[in-house]
């Protein structure tokens, strides 16, 4: 378990499935995952995604909980690691609104961006967000991620298109932030 100022990551639990399923099934957490066409996930995917968690080797996926109240409230992850490289792509949701823009998020993602350059030894974290995720953009930001390439209306959401924009974060970077503020 790591712990943050307001929320730990733990290890998935049975009991967080059907909660985890609500939250992902949720159209404005299923837009900001993916650009894909919406389509519900069934409890039956659900449980097969938790059963292969163990299985997964590089890939480390975590739930968000509320440090005072033990709530689960969201995921975030560590989806691809490029170990020749020492680079890693992640990602995150926080599925209950009553948690959303107000800090749980931006703690969260502290958190695992710690754990991925103090624990896993990677150099590089990287991302994709959507433009119409304006709050995940200032999480990111508030995280020191920087926009490092934009591709130009590259997804069509809900009869516009967004812009898809990758971010990244290096170690040097991060070791410097930390250790001005200590």
């Amino acid at each position: 378990m790591y712990v943050g100022k307001m929320v730990q990551l733990r290890a998935y639990t049975e009991s967080d499935i059907a909660l985890r399923l609500a939250f992902i099934n949720d159209p404005d957490i299923a837009g900001g995952l993916t650009p894909d066409i919406p389509y519900p996930i069934t409890l039956h995917e659900e449980k097969k995604w938790f059963e292969a968690l163990t299985a997964m080797g590089t890939t480390y996926k975590f739930a968000i909980e509320v440090i005072d109240s033990k709530e689960f409230i969201g995921g975030c992850s560590i989806n691809t690691v490029d170990w020749k490289n020492g680079v890693a792509t992640i990602g995150i949701f926080i599925g209950n609104k009553n948690y959303r823009g107000k800090g749980y998020g931006t703690d969260a993602m502290k958190i695992l961006i710690h754990f991925i350059f103090m624990q896993m030894n990677i150099n590089k974290i990287c991302l994709i967000v959507y433009s119409y995720n304006e709050a995940a953009i200032k999480c990111y930001k508030r995280c020191d991620f920087q926009i490092e390439g934009v591709l130009r209306k590259e997804i069509y959401k809900d009869g516009k298109y967004y812009d898809k924009i990758y971010m990244g974060l290096l170690r040097d970077d991060y070791l410097l932030a930390i250790n001005s503020t200590s």
